[in-house]
């Protein structure tokens, strides 16, 4: 008897200690610790014991640094779990570590048979244990043998967490050659309506049901990737693709289809410069901005001319982005090349319908330029050899994965082609130019990247003249990219621009002077998209921009001079802007587009400005007081909602209509009294005499695809009404003028035109027909007859061409070798016409008719091309293309402009043309 109460007593004695010695509290401390160093921690100080995955924590970076003191072990372990995927099971002393999933110590009651318990909205409630995959799989996977090993965890299981109807998956796609992001590739659950498409960073968001789905991978380019999921919540899912390498009797390069035919936005088109190289061009040049030309619905006043027309707006209408930047003249030599290096060069959005809410401060058009990223993984170059320029673009790591900078150039050595003419007046000409870009890219985590890009370009000319003209850009961007969660993000941009000109005169007498002129901006963006369902899609933003503008100067150079030098006045604005989208989709036929910007706009000084007297002209006579303004003090403030709105329904799959109304502001103005823009054309703010433009259009069109999408039809309408449009009085004088409102008019303009399209993108005959009828015309009416224009009635404006046809063709002939063409053919833009003469004291004076009442003749040009691309080898130092071009091939003397000169008594006409001849050129182009 003794004996069994000493063993009694040793057992009861042995569960005391043994209940003390694992007490579930415990004290620790922490110390940049990651999880796998605190659960050791933990391990140390008790006697508990963790079971789980090693590699798990291959890749973790967490840092805690926290102290427990008699805390439950339990309550630690929540908190070192706090913001990880890892859930954990405490029984005696072991703790099972788990990821995403939670281990239930009891089976649900219907886990032997009875049926699942179902929201109202289909979904599971009660657990989901692996023994009831089979059965589930067969009704969600079209593969469902497929192993359970190969399934993905997305989402932390939370107990007692209220169940939703879908959750939010997000992640990257990348691969390649470089492993970057890839745009445009569709992610969906395959026999469902959830589907989504990857940005331009490789990024996408798409709603899920909870439990076991499939999801997969769709892209012509890339291999498709199926992966089993298992939801518990809210989570990330990254893919890597691979090539779809197939053996094809052609290669075929095919734009995104998917993307035209489901948007809402009306009048968009994106031109990929890697896509451009077969059309021929003058020169041979690889030109991204003159194919734009051949798209409906965008002009230019003549051959050569820089500035662009499009549907019906001025040249400054039209906003030129590059990486977020504004760049002021797009053009090198007059608009006879574009100042963007076609190597280094992406692509470009441009959006002449529908205008998204994010872009303000121009009416017609933005031009969203895009430069490439480099290469993150390895050194790579592109470049070409003309027979007046060059261009080269280097790609190479800065960390290797991480970041990387691409570098490119371009210069011509016409200075060089110049001086080895016999005519002397151009021997002694100069007529050079250049431009540089840097853009860097850098991925700092899953979370952050930033990007950033230096741009600059410089053109000289003096032809048969004694007067050097320079020009330049400059601009400067930074971009900072954050991924709060999988349904936010945003980006801070904030970017410089600057375009200035100078002129040199050198005179044998002594009124040689230096006459310059400059614009600066400084912008700072915050973008933001949220991602609310896969039925709502919002972006929100602001913005503001500080506008510096010398208008001008003129110093003597000689000593001696009687010139007097003038500086006139700077000009300050400040332009801010706050917008918010949304991308609703009402239906899977039925999709809005739908946005509101309030733009607002300041006048600052310091500043002098002239108030004139009402109802009366503005004019010297007329004028009542000077006021001063202060340093920032403001002038004048301007502002006004911006609504936009875009519709898509889908008649049928490959059959849809769009609709669009668009308003926008404009509060700065480019001067110019020439029939095309000069790179000396000036730029005016909005002040107190100067009113801001402002413009609605409303846009109707109707989209087809054939043949799988590989044909595209498309046909849009519009009209378009704008107020306040700047035009100039007679023999107005614009530069170093202190008083310009008093050589302005502002008067209506209206708009109205059909653009037709057909465009085919894969087969040896590839190309696209473009066809637009368009009128663009302007009143300039006032009470005050000296404020009138062609007696106060509409008249055609300088770059109305009612008929518009383009042709771009390309025929593959073998594997190597193409044939190209660029047929044009355009209405004669207007002109004024000397009409007769008279005599008054003396002098003989010239009548002239109405303003643009007559035109020159038509215009029309052909262009062919023959390419050569090198052999297909893939292990060669390089790959190489020559272009070899005839530009205006039939040798038509188009008409750039008709002038009149009076001789002998009598008014004659004469025409000037910019190539009158056929203009043969080739070019070899390479790839490292």
């Amino acid at each position: 008897m003794k004996k069994i109460t000493l063993i009694l007593f040793l057992i009861a004695f042995q569960q005391i200690i043994y209940s003390q010695v694992i007490s579930d509290k415990i004290s620790v401390e922490f110390k940049n610790a990651n999880i796998k160093t605190a659960i050791q921690d933990i391990e140390k100080v008790s006697y508990y014991k963790f079971y789980f995955d090693e590699k798990w924590f291959e890749n973790d970076s967490t840092s805690i640094n926290k102290r427990f003191k008699d805390t439950k072990i339990g309550e630690v372990l929540e908190d070192v779990f706090q913001n990880t995927s890892f859930n954990f099971y405490i029984s005696d002393n072991k703790v099972i570590v788990t990821n995403n999933s939670i281990i239930y110590s009891q089976l649900p009651d219907d886990y032997f048979g009875i049926p699942l318990e179902r929201d109202e909205n289909g979904q599971i409630t009660t657990p989901i244990f692996y023994q009831q995959y089979d059965s589930i799989k067969k009704t969600n996977s079209r593969n469902p043998n497929k192993n359970i090993r190969d399934l993905v965890l997305i989402g932390k299981e939370v107990k007692n967490q209220k169940k939703k109807s879908t959750y939010t998956l997000s992640g990257v796609i990348r691969g390649g050659k470089n492993n970057s992001g890839l745009a445009n590739i569709i992610v969906k659950i395959p026999n469902s309506e959830f589907s989504a498409t990857t940005d331009k960073k490789g990024y996408y968001s798409l709603q899920v049901p909870g439990g076991l789905n499939v999801v997969e991978t769709e892209s012509f380019s890339y291999n498709k990737v199926t992966k089993n999921i298992m939801v518990y919540n809210d989570g990330a899912l990254n893919f890597s693709l691979t090539d779809n390498i197939n053996q094809l009797d052609e290669v075929l390069i095919k734009t995104n289809k998917s993307k035209s035919a489901k948007s809402a936005i009306t009048g968009v088109t994106t031109i990929d410069a890697e896509g451009i190289k077969n059309v021929p061009l003058v020169l041979g040049e690889r030109d991204i901005l003159k194919v734009a030309l051949t798209m409906p619905g965008i002009k230019t006043a003549g051959e050569g001319s820089a500035g662009f027309n499009v549907r019906g707006g001025k040249e400054d209408q039209n906003l030129f982005l590059l990486d977020h930047a504004t760049l002021y003249n797009p053009s090198h030599f007059f608009g006879f090349f574009t100042a963007l290096n076609p190597y280094t060069t992406k692509k470009v959005d441009i959006y002449k319908g529908s205008i998204p809410a994010e872009f303000g401060g121009r009416l017609s058009s933005v031009f969203d330029i895009s430069s490439k990223s480099g290469n993150v993984n390895e050194f790579q170059g592109e470049g070409g050899i003309g027979p007046v320029t060059s261009n080269l673009m280097v790609s190479t790591p800065i960390v290797k994965g991480k970041s990387s900078l691409v570098a490119g150039g371009r210069a011509t050595y016409s200075d060089y082609i110049l001086k080895s003419l016999d005519d002397e007046n151009l021997k002694n000409s100069q007529a050079s130019f250049y431009d540089l870009i840097l853009k860097y890219n850098h991925k700092i985590n899953a979370n952050n990247d930033i990007e950033s890009t230096l741009y600059y370009s410089h053109d000289k000319f003096s032809v048969s003249s004694d007067s050097l003209y320079k020009y330049s850009n400059r601009l400067a961007t930074l971009k900072w990219n954050h991924t709060f969660n999988e349904k936010n993000k945003g980006s801070l941009i904030v970017t410089n621009s600057e375009y200035k000109f100078n002129i040199d005169y050198q005179s044998e007498g002594t009124n040689s002077f230096d006459f310059g002129y400059k614009i600066d901006e400084t912008q700072a963006m915050l973008k933001m998209n949220y991602f609310y369902s896969n039925k709502h899609k919002f972006s929100y933003g602001l913005s503001t921009k500080l506008y510096s503008v010398d208008p001008g100067y003129l110093n003597p150079t000689n000593p001696n001079s009687t010139l007097i030098p003038i500086d006139v006045e700077t000009e300050k604005g400040l332009e801010s802007a706050a917008y918010i989208g949304d991308n609703f989709k009402i239906s899977d036929k039925f999709l809005l587009d739908f946005g509101l910007r309030y733009s607002t706009f300041s006048a600052l000084g310091k500043s002098t400005q002239r108030i004139y007297e009402e109802n009366l002209p503005i004019s010297d006579a007329t004028v009542i007081e000077t006021k001063t303004y202060g340093n920032n003090e403001v002038i004048k403030r301007y502002g006004g909602f911006e609504p936009r709105l875009a519709a898509r329904y889908f008649i049928t799959d490959d059959f849809s209509v769009r609709a669009s109304y668009d308003k926008t502001y404009q509060y700065i103005h480019l001067l110019s009294n020439n029939t095309t823009q000069s790179p000396t054309d000036i730029w005016k703010l909005s002040d107190l005499n100067v009113k801001p433009e402002s413009a609605q259009q409303v846009s109707l069109g109707l989209y087809k695809n054939l043949k799988d999408g590989d044909v595209e039809l498309s046909l849009e309408g519009y009209y378009k009404r704008s107020k306040n449009i700047l035009d100039y009085k007679v023999g107005a004088e614009l530069l170093l003028n202190e008083n310009i409102e008093t050589e302005l008019l502002q008067g209506e303009g209206k708009a109205y035109g059909i653009e037709f399209l057909i465009k085919k993108q894969v087969g040896k005959l590839n190309g696209w027909l473009g066809y637009t009828y368009s009128r663009s015309l302007i009143k300039l009416d006032s009470q005050f007859q000296q404020e009138k224009v062609n007696d106060g009635k509409y008249f055609a404006s300088n770059f109305d061409k009612p008929h518009d046809f383009s042709a771009v063709l390309n025929y593959r002939i073998t594997k190597r070798y193409s044939f190209s063409s660029n047929f044009t053919y355009q209405t004669g833009r207007p002109i004024t016409y000397p009409i007769g003469k008279y005599d008054y004291g003396n002098e003989q004076y010239t009548v002239y008719s109405d303003r643009n009442k007559f035109r020159i003749p038509d215009y029309f040009r052909l262009d062919v091309g023959l390419n050569i691309e090198g052999n297909h080898k893939i292990k060669k130092l390089a790959h190489s293309f020559w272009n070899i071009s005839v530009y205006n091939v039939l040798g038509r003397n188009n008409p750039y402009s008709v002038f009149f000169v009076t001789k002998e008594g009598q008014i004659k006409a004469y025409k000037t043309s910019i190539f009158s001849i056929p203009i043969p050129s080739i070019t070899y182009n390479f790839k490292f």
